[in-house]
């Protein structure tokens, strides 16, 4: 079967290689895990959100029948001060490990303290219950503009602000500040004849991924380690646990289990060094699991933020001049995503002049992480906010607008990257030649249409592939990425287009941090882009070894081998690969091919788009969302069906992140909303058919063309929700979530600002 694009199994769909396993319930998760002579274990968590730890006893629960082992932060190797880069980029250490289990301070609620290992997990429950910890309540500080101001609860002692690179000395919140430039954008506003400048507040929101964290440690007596998780990246779990245990990354076995969504947040560690200590001490193998509280309460949600966005225009609709003032907040440590936004705040239109201004700040919440495009939906709310705002001013279309300003291959963007060949003037003209966009807007009483646009960039880092080719014709593919949204199939079939061979004939397999080469983190779209690479060369690998097999048959030179379309060919003479594979013991034995890339240019950015229809209950301030529509430049579309689900996915959580998710913090800083029941996602009840339109717009630094599609599409759907509020009600909210009390209270105010106007 083709494609239809000149490709025979690229741009094909094929079922699944890991769907039987998935829809029959055989597919093994990290609670999945058993072993002889397991013990459960449990956490402690600090029930304030800023307090020291003047003492902690544990005698009363070690002294309970069943308990094994009880530790606490002061069980773990002194981390000292040292800076490393564990696979997040680098970091300090001692925060790495008091994420892990507080030593001085609990610096959120929820934060973990201590843990304990029994023979039952009712036992270790009731083991929490006896430790007696003594804790100085300190004043908390939950927001990012608050966490800045002079005098306000500092949560690091010893922290000090990062000015533009350089260590001020000055002890504050405020862990790190820092600008990009380009042009002039003073002088820029003054030739403008609009000016639009607004301010935007994003709350905390979750992943909310369906399975929670957990580990599973064995520590034998020889000193070697094996770990079964959940995560997103086995060797940065890998180098973190040992990082934070001092014990060398080759001691350390890590078994990726199949994991229930990530998004980003299962990046970072938090239970596998604790699982791994507890083994240690009561010299039996450990699995914690969280709870869903505790996730919710102890993991990495995405930041807070306060955004402010002002931009210039001339009256024939051209953007002048741009200005963001960009706060995130990193939670309880520092190292927030904040430079991540910093690359995506005006990164869809083309500015020659302009200022971002970031600030990363430190508040009693947990330690932020990456969620889907960390940083883009926050910035592309207000972006977006402020460039329909502008097209309303001039009188000009929205889209005419966007597409008059679009940021084009050869944009230098005010972060200082210049654009190769990208997509975002071809996704804007999906939008207007859409079905959907020349459908009648809906006009209904309380009914508007928005539309919004947004960016990630993706990333490269390093993969690797082995390949190992099977004598009935099949090839046992292993790599190193874990699969959240089928990547081992979108890997597998470009080995199988490389090869001339069916998807089918492809076994792909997650492996273990003993059985393959280096490979980064799932994240950052990375993974069909470079794991897909590597396997693209490890196939090349084989056709090489296959030509100098041919060549023996055939009693020729290898360079007179050619290998096409899975078929081995000198002069006259061919072979099939199916053949040739059935041939290898006469040959040489087996055949093996392995590669590793580390792509640090050719990294494909995408573009996102959304066309939203909604109706808004003036009375209640609920917001139905009638239509929506994405479009993305996928590069190439390697599985179609798989791009349209990461689309869809990733819209539905933009949708959630836009009208109802946020975490609600009581005045002493506990988390009151920490279960679904509370913190409310989106179901299928809330939303309609999230349609798709999939751009293609070949990224030239990968063989085949491919641009990651997990992350784009969280970012333009709070906007387009906010623009069609607008033309639904006349209100625009300025605030994430744009839940149902918000819009009431802004319908309230519109109006009372019109009967003081007269109206």
């Amino acid at each position: 079967m083709s494609s239809g694009n000149g490709y025979k199994v690229i741009g094909t769909r094929p079922i699944r290689h890991d769907g039987v396993d998935k829809v029959t319930g055989r597919a093994v998760y990290g609670g999945d895990t058993r072993l002889p002579g397991l013990l459960y274990g449990q956490v402690l968590r600090s029930p304030h959100a800023h307090a020291r730890i003047k003492s902690v006893d544990t005698s009363r629960a070690a002294a309970l029948p069943g308990v094994k082992a009880i530790i606490t932060g002061k069980d773990f190797p002194d981390a000292g001060d040292q800076i490393v880069d564990l696979g997040e980029g680098p970091a300090r250490l001692k925060y790495i490990r008091d994420n892990v289990l507080a030593t001085d301070k609990a610096l959120y609620s929820g934060h973990p303290v201590a843990a304990v290992c029994a023979t039952s997990l009712h036992i270790a429950e009731e083991a929490l219950d006896l430790i007696e910890i003594e804790y100085e309540v300190l004043d908390a500080v939950l927001d990012v503009r608050e966490a800045m101001q002079e005098g306000a609860p500092q949560l690091h002692d010893d922290m000090t602000t990062q000015e533009f690179g350089e260590d001020t000395g000055k002890k504050s919140n405020l862990a790190t500040h820092f600008q990009h430039k380009l042009g002039d954008p003073d002088k820029a506003f003054a030739a403008a004849d609009v000016v639009i400048e607004r301010e935007f507040h994003t709350a905390t929101v979750h992943q909310g991924y369906i399975e929670p964290h957990n580990a599973t440690a064995m520590w034998n007596s020889d000193g070697q380690i094996t770990v079964w998780t959940s995560t997103q990246g086995s060797f940065a779990a890998r180098a973190q646990t040992g990082a934070v245990l001092d014990v060398p990354a080759s001691s350390i076995k890590v078994v990726p289990q199949e994991i229930g969504g990530g998004f980003g947040g299962k990046i970072p560690i938090y239970l596998e060094p604790v699982a791994a200590l507890l083994s240690k001490l009561s010299g039996q193998p450990v699995k914690l699991i969280m709870t869903r509280p505790s996730v919710f309460e102890s993991t990495g949600p995405t930041p807070g933020s306060y955004v402010k966005v002002k931009m210039g225009a001339t009256k024939d609709g051209k953007i002048t001049a741009a200005d963001a003032y960009i706060a995130f907040e990193s939670g309880a440590y520092p190292g927030g995503l904040v430079g991540a936004a910093a690359m995506c705040v005006f990164s869809c239109y083309d500015i020659a002049d302009g200022l971002i201004d970031c600030y990363d700040v430190v508040c009693n919440k947990p330690r932020s992480f990456a969620y889907r495009a960390p940083g883009s939906t926050q910035v592309a709310f207000a972006t977006e906010h402020v460039v329909d705002l502008l097209a309303a001013e001039l009188g000009i279309d929205p889209l005419e607008f966007r597409l008059k300003n679009t940021a084009t291959t050869g944009t230098r963007r005010i972060d200082g990257v210049v654009y190769p060949k990208m997509g975002c003037k071809e996704v804007l003209e999906a939008i207007r030649d859409s079905d959907h966009y020349k459908s009648a807007a809906p006009s209904g009483p309380n009914q508007g249409r928005g539309i919004s646009v947004g960016y990630w960039f993706n990333v490269g880092l390093k993969s690797a592939c082995t390949a190992s080719v099977n004598n009935d014709g099949t090839v046992s593919l292993s790599e190193g990425s874990t699969d959240i949204g089928g990547s081992r199939t979108s890997i597998a079939m470009q080995f199988a287009e490389t090869m001339g061979i069916g998807a089918e004939d492809v076994k792909p397999q997650v492996v273990d941090t003993d059985s393959i080469g280096h490979t980064d983190v799932t994240g950052g779209s990375r993974v069909t882009y470079a794991t897909g690479w590597a396997a693209y060369k490890a196939a090349l690998d084989i056709q090489d070894q296959l030509c100098e097999r041919a060549a023996q048959l055939w009693e020729v030179e290898a360079d007179q081998v050619k290998y096409e379309d899975g078929t081995l060919s000198a002069g006259d003479r061919s072979i099939s690969f199916k053949e040739l594979a059935g041939e290898l013991d006469e040959t040489g034995g087996p055949v093996v091919g392995r590669a590793s890339v580390n792509p640090d240019s050719g990294v494909g950015g995408s573009f996102a788009a959304n066309i939203a229809d909604v109706e808004v209950d003036p009375e209640t301030g609920k917001v139905q969302v009638l239509r929506f529509t994405v479009i993305q430049d996928a590069g190439k579309a390697i599985h179609p069906s798989y791009v349209e689900g990461q689309m869809q996915g990733g819209s539905v959580q933009g949708i959630g992140w836009a009208l109802n998710e946020e975490y609600f913090y009581s005045d002493n800083g506990h988390l009151d909303n920490s279960s679904y029941l509370d913190y409310r996602i989106p179901t299928t009840l809330d939303l309609p058919m999230i349609e798709t339109i999939i751009v293609e717009v070949p990224n030239p630094g990968h063989p085949y063309g491919v641009r990651g599609v997990g992350e784009a599409n969280i970012a333009p759907p709070p906007a387009a929700l906010a623009n069609a509020i607008d033309n639904a009600v006349g209100v625009r909210p300025q605030e994430l979530p744009m839940k149902p009390d918000r819009i009431v209270s802004a319908l309230q105010s519109e109006g009372q600002s019109a009967l003081a106007a007269g109206g």
